[in-house]
């Protein structure tokens, strides 16, 4: 019995073109299992479907996950793929992707074009259509932190220190999660800080730029410092693995570690001269130090 071969028109007489596929393997002692070019994930504020792509320069960009055309999306926030990696657009193309910071609508700033004010009221109501159904849970920061309270000195993005490295968290480092699969294929749900596992220490350390930039605008900044654990533990942190899965290297990988190489230039808005909440105690002022769990 022979196969019916595909066509080779459209109906309208148009021809079809067949693109050829590729085969993806993975070799036996690979550490990952990771075939896709792109993150899939979720917006934290609203529950959107986002795409991490890494530059050139290894940074990670979060990508809204279709492509707009290029006369409604600014110069500055037009962005190409092209094998699996993401470069500012400049190929005439009528088509383009978008940051997904250009029509979050937890952002406060309007967009930077008028068209685009309707796709964040679009991705806005159904935002409420998840929360309404119970499908998305808006993170618990923003409830317990009504308008008429103080809000808590919380980093959202922390700036972790590992093996004398500074690094830029994508979360709080208290809802940092495992990047392991499971047996069940799915994403693993343990936390990296464990109640058994040994606790970094929240310091106000110097806050200094490196050769040919521009001083900063603050002398110290909070720094969740881990260089104080063993170097297995830092090393743990750095793979963004769980205590149980640290011990498995044979575990695939089913996301990509989010911690990001800290830059004080381009990250200064997540720079805090403060130490949060919990470690903050009446005194004089100055470099505080105290180990505290966020």
């Amino acid at each position: 019995m022979r196969s019916t071969p595909p066509p080779s028109r459209h109906w309208d007489g148009s021809p079809i073109t067949h693109r050829m596929r590729r085969s993806l393997q993975v070799t036996s002692d690979a550490a990952s299992r990771l075939l896709r070019c792109s993150q899939s994930d979720r917006c934290r504020e609203y529950g959107h479907r986002i795409e991490w792509y890494h530059r050139s320069d290894r940074r990670p960009v979060r990508l809204h996950p279709h492509e707009l055309p290029t006369a409604q999306v600014p110069v500055g926030c037009r962005w190409d793929v092209s094998s699996g990696v993401a470069h500012p657009a400049g190929d005439g193309s009528n088509w383009c992707r978008l940051p997904h910071a250009a029509v979050c609508p937890a952002r406060n700033t309007p967009p930077p074009l008028p068209e685009l004010a309707g796709l964040r009221r679009s991705l806005a109501v159904r935002s409420r259509r998840l929360i309404d159904t119970g499908t998305f849970t808006p993170p618990p920061a923003s409830a317990d932190n009504p308008p008429s309270q103080p809000a808590v000195c919380r980093p959202a993005r922390p700036i972790v220190q590992l093996l004398y490295v500074r690094y830029l968290a994508a979360r709080p480092v208290d809802e940092s999660q495992c990047v392991a699969r499971t047996r069940r294929r799915h994403r693993c749900t343990s936390p990296l800080l464990t109640p058994d596992a040994p606790a970094g220490t929240w310091r106000l350390l110097p806050a200094t730029a490196t050769d040919g930039q521009l001083a900063l605008p603050a002398d110290v900044m909070a720094v969740y410092d881990l260089n104080c654990l063993p170097y297995a533990e830092q090393l743990r942190w750095r793979a963004q693995r769980c205590p149980q899965h640290a011990t498995t290297p044979t575990a695939a990988d089913l996301a990509v570690a989010d911690f990001e190489p800290f830059d004080p230039i381009r990250h200064h808005a997540h720079i805090h001269t403060r130490l949060p909440a919990p470690a903050r105690r009446p005194g004089p002022a100055g470099p505080a130090r105290q180990a505290v769990r966020p």
